[in-house]
């Protein structure tokens, strides 16, 4: 193990970077490629990331830990939406630097909602102009970033592709610039603060929002009810949560055929991350009101703040 606090570099710096951004700009993508491994679950759907996720990131004497947030949308009834929000808005207290992520030609009332949420810091905050190899006329994106760079100073703006890996090192190198002097807060060879049962959940709950997206509302929770290492093999069991009855029949597919697909697709995600066979078991129940219910919420782990 590395040590982690790095005493005689004088040049160590360490501090908390937070990805923020409305739903669906690439802010778990972002985070994914920059840390060169799949952490945040991703998927079309917007809200697919529900908590807080640290991904940390060191590079010799520096070392950046990322943020992953929900995106920040409007106040709505639920007690998951409230959740998601207080989860994305906690991440700006006492970070070092923000990273701002818009979907290349977009500017939206949610994008001016979290700009709002950020009028009242004083870190640097970072533009991250993500996707911009999807415009068409290159020669639009001068005028749009000169238009962006009026909505407030920003530390820098920064074109990009999370996906394509496109200009991640200047924004890396941006984000190093401005955290402070700082021994390493974690090892060096640490990736996430996160438990494995979290990192298995979420593999599964990102299954069933790629392959259910149009077909199931966000209700959907996973919970891990076992994982334990026997020799070689890690057995995990998995619960399900949906609201209604009609909710459980898509999950499980005709003959049971969509839970052995999202069994099978979760099942080689986490072969690769935790580097052992698997045995994963699925089922579904039926809760109704969870997403609604703040208890519920606590006793699927979403109690962070």
């Amino acid at each position: 193990m590395n040590d982690i606090t790095r005493p005689d570099d004088p040049e160590s710096r360490c501090g908390f970077v937070a990805i923020v951004g409305r739903p669906n700009v690439g802010k778990s993508t972002l985070l994914n490629h920059i840390l060169g491994q799949k952490l945040s679950i991703t998927s079309r759907k917007p809200q697919t990331t529900r908590h807080q996720v640290l991904g940390i990131k060191t590079m010799g004497p520096v070392q950046a830990i990322y943020v992953d947030t929900p995106g920040m949308h409007e106040e709505e009834p639920r007690a998951l939406n409230r959740y998601m929000n207080k989860a994305a808005t906690s991440a700006l207290i006492d970070v070092d630097v923000v990273v701002f992520v818009v979907d290349q030609m977009a500017w939206t009332t949610a994008d001016e909602l979290v700009l709002e949420k950020l009028s009242r810091l004083t870190c640097p905050v970072i533009l991250a102009v993500n996707k911009v190899d999807k415009i068409e006329k290159r020669e639009t994106l001068l005028p749009h970033l000169d238009m962006l760079s009026k909505k407030r100073e920003f530390t820098e703006i920064i074109p990009l592709s999370a996906l394509k890996e496109m200009n991640l090192q200047p924004l890396e190198e941006t984000v190093g610039r401005y955290l402070p002097q700082s021994v390493h807060f974690y090892p060096d060879d640490q990736v996430t603060d996160r438990s494995e049962r979290f990192m298995a959940a979420e593999m599964v709950r990102e299954k069933i929002t790629r392959q259910l997206g149009a077909e199931l509302p966000y209700s959907v929770a996973v919970e891990i009810e076992e994982f334990r290492r026997d020799g070689k093999t890690l057995h995990i069991s998995a619960l399900i949560l949906v609201e209604r009855e009609g909710q459980k029949k898509i999950i499980i597919g005709d003959k049971g055929e969509r839970m052995r697909s999202i069994g099978q697709d979760a099942r080689t995600d986490m072969e690769r991350l935790f580097d052992s066979k698997v045995m994963l078991r699925l089922w579904v129940k039926v809760k109704r009101g969870w997403a609604d219910s703040d208890r519920a919420l606590k006793s699927l782990g979403m109690n962070d703040f």
